[in-house]
Parts: C-alpha cells; sequence; structure tokens
C-alpha cells in the first residue's frame, strides 16, 4: 500500500471546534471574480435577485427560476408576488424607488445592472409563482438597462414549479407536477442553460462529477442566522482544487429544498456540478434551514420560516434585500473566501503555494481491513487528504494528524 499525503489548500481552516459533523470551514480558491455569478429557484430566485442587485459590482450574471421582482414582498404582502399575481406599474415603480434611493448606500451603484447578463425561466404550468411575476421581473430588469441580447427569457410548455433538468434522478416527479423535490426531467437542462448565458458554450459535461468533490463546510462560521443551516456544501473541480484559476457560481434553493427537507438533492441532481466540473467553476450551495419561530415582516405580517425558504420577505429584518441583511452579508462573505487564494484576480493567472510534505508517516493498529497512519504536523497546513495507490481515500479534508484507513 502506497501512500501520499496532499495539502488541499492554502489558506483552509482548520475544523470548527466542537462541531458534531465532518465539516470544514470554507477553503479558498484560485478565481478569476470578474465571473461571479448566482441563480436560484422560487425563494432562491427572489433572493438571486437581491444579491444581483445589492452586490451588483460583484456579480456579473443573475439567473432566476419562477421569482418575481425586487422588493416585491418587501412592499406588499408575499401573496402578491405569487399565484401568478399581475404586479401593477404603479407597484414596479414603488419597488423602483428603493433601488434608486439605495443606490450607492445599502446598495451598490444600480448603473452596474446594466452590464449584467440576466437569464429568467418560468413554466407554463407554474402556479406558484406564474408567468406574471417573471414578466414584472423582467421589466424591472429591462427599466435597469439591461440589454434585450443580455436578458433571456425563457417560458418552458408544461413545466410546473420545479427546477428543470433532462435526466432522472431518485424520487423526482414529472415535470407537470410541484412538489418535493421541485427537480424534475424537463426534456431541458436549466444548469447549462443558465451557465451558458453566463460563460458561453460549455464544455461536454461530465455526468459522474467525483464525489469527493462535493465538500460540505461549516456556515456557522459566516452567521448564526436563525434561518440558515450550521453547514452549506460546495463543489469544486479537481482542476480548482489543484490551482487552475476559476470562477464562482452562486446556486440558491428554493423553499422546502433544504438539506433538512431533501437531503443533498439540490446540490447533487439539479446539474450545476456536472457543468461545473469540466469548465472550471466552483459551484457554492449555501442552505437555509426550518424556522418555526414566527417572525414580524414588514408586509406580510407574523410568519414562521417553516419551509425553509430563503428571506424575501424580511423575516430576517428590514435590511433583508440590501448590502446588510443577515443572509445577503452570510452569502457574500462566502464567495468572498473562496476568491481570496493565491492567484484570484479580475482576469490574471495565478497559482498555489505547495507546503512541504509531512514528514515522520507510520502505521500501527494493523487489523485485516484497516490500519491508524500519523504523520507530523506540516507547518501552514490545516487539513490533509489521504491517497490510496493515487486514489483518495477521505471524502473531506482531515485536520486531525491521524487518520484510520478502512477496506484495505
Amino acid at each position: 500500500m502506497s501512500l501520499k499525503f496532499v495539502r488541499i489548500a492554502v489558506a483552509l481552516a482548520a475544523f470548527a471546534s466542537g462541531a458534531a459533523s465532518a465539516a470544514i470551514n470554507l477553503p479558498a480558491y484560485n478565481v478569476d471574480t470578474s465571473n461571479t455569478t448566482v441563480s436560484g429557484l422560487s425563494s432562491g430566485g427572489f433572493m438571486a435577485n437581491q444579491l444581483g442587485i445589492a452586490y451588483s459590482s460583484l456579480f456579473k450574471g443573475v439567473g432566476v427560476f419562477a421569482a418575481g421582482p425586487y422588493m416585491c414582498a418587501g412592499l406588499s404582502n408575499y401573496t402578491a408576488c405569487m399565484y401568478n399575481a399581475s404586479i401593477s406599474s404603479s407597484a414596479l415603480t414603488n419597488m423602483q424607488n428603493r433601488i434608486d434611493t439605495w443606490s450607492g448606500s445599502q446598495i451598490d451603484n444600480k448603473s452596474n445592472i446594466a452590464g449584467q447578463k440576466v437569464y429568467l425561466f418560468v413554466g407554463t404550468s407554474d402556479t406558484t409563482v406564474g408567468q406574471n411575476p417573471v414578466t414584472a421581473l423582467k421589466t424591472q430588469y429591462t427599466d435597469n438597462g439591461v440589454s434585450t441580447a443580455n436578458l433571456e427569457h425563457v417560458v418552458r410548455s408544461g413545466a410546473s414549479h420545479t427546477f428543470p433538468t433532462d435526466f432522472d434522478s431518485t424520487g423526482n416527479n414529472s415535470c407537470g407536477t410541484a412538489a418535493s423535490p421541485y427537480i424534475s426531467n424537463c426534456s431541458y437542462d436549466g444548469a447549462k442553460a443558465v451557465l451558458t448565458k453566463f460563460y458561453g458554450t460549455l464544455n461536454a459535461r461530465n455526468n459522474a462529477p467525483a464525489a469527493s468533490n462535493f465538500i460540505e463546510f461549516n456556515q456557522s462560521e459566516f452567521t448564526t442566522n436563525a434561518g440558515m443551516a450550521a453547514t452549506g456544501w460546495v463543489y469544486v473541480p479537481s482542476s480548482c482544487a489543484s490551482g487552475t484559476q476559476c470562477k464562482v457560481h452562486v446556486a440558491l434553493h428554493g423553499c422546502q429544498q433544504s438539506t433538512d427537507k431533501i437531503g443533498d438533492k439540490f446540490v447533487k441532481n439539479t446539474g450545476y456540478a456536472r457543468w461545473a466540473d469540466t469548465n472550471n467553476i466552483i459551484v457554492l450551495f449555501p442552505q437555509t434551514k426550518t424556522d418555526n419561530t414566527s417572525r414580524s415582516t414588514a408586509a406580510s405580517g407574523s410568519l414562521a420560516n417553516a419551509n425553509a425558504c430563503w428571506d424575501w420577505i424580511g423575516w430576517y429584518g428590514t435590511a433583508f434585500a440590501q448590502k446588510t441583511g443577515p443572509q445577503m452579508t452570510a452569502i457574500k462573505a462566502m464567495v468572498d473566501r473562496i476568491s481570496s487564494g493565491s492567484g484570484s484576480s479580475g482576469g490574471g493567472g495565478g497559482g498555489t503555494t505547495t507546503l512541504a510534505a509531512p514528514t515522520g508517516v507510520a502505521t500501527s493498529n494493523a487489523t485485516t481491513s484497516t490500519m491508524k497512519i500519523t504523520w507530523n504536523a506540516v507547518s501552514g497546513a490545516s487539513t490533509y487528504n489521504i491517497y490510496r495507490n493515487n486514489n483518495k481515500t477521505n471524502a473531506l479534508g482531515v485536520s486531525a494528524t491521524t487518520f484510520t484507513d478502512t477496506g484495505l
């Protein structure tokens, strides 16, 4: 058995103290920060729009699957932004007034919006949000200067309130059914469509991305917001982990799609990772959680967040759609961390620093199928990967200087 120990990332932080899970602190990579984008479904679509407008200098592309315009539920009861409600021109004017008033202070300068690439999707059978709110969102982007060339509006016949794919996954429903996990084979590759809008023609996807490239990380490092889970997920292609300069895309699940509702289905069954793997794209999957505490909102009364939605109605404060909103700042901080590795820039090259391999590698406590491995700590390293015959044996980074290999 040959053993090799490799440092996983230059600035990788140690495990959270006392954490019960195997989640690690979010690593940093070599990132082209001029190509950061975001997309989401339903409440994740509203959040994607909020992030794109509040941090318009950061997010160069915004993808919205079945969601309405910025600050819709901040000014009206949330039901006026769903169920195919018609959103009047006066209501859109009130929303625009918020953008105009906050521009350059509570949000980035609104002039950045005109340069964004925007992708909108809705199904004709979607009665949860429906076509009217999405059309109003299209108007909002047009009013803020997004050109016809940069704005794609897809209306998919027969699709319900669901994330569209072109492949089958266990537990999925038909395209015309709005039910958990809200991911369906609609013979339409939503992940490909939105990423193509942002990045142009893509390399062919990998339908079997490596399980070890999915990393569960510690979200509590970034927030203790009652609506966000203790851990999130990120998909890191092997090329990006090895130092290639990559892009970052944030993919936001919808209501009832958090890991405490559907496990890792949104992370693994939407197709984002398949395209990211072959196109040098790191995909961040932040996670919400169920919050049954009834909370006062600006326009919708007192409500609990039992469906683990992203905050698009003001559960967690009146600044929910601004740069200082709790969930907004948490996601922004995650993007900043991922993008802070060696060589990160607005378009130049770069690489990572390699640390020396550990010394003092030793084995003990051998059984017929296991072996304990120990080594000396490396200054500057906080996690290690373990390889057997050139194959990685640990799904996540190991923070200790000991590891028990199994299945020998």
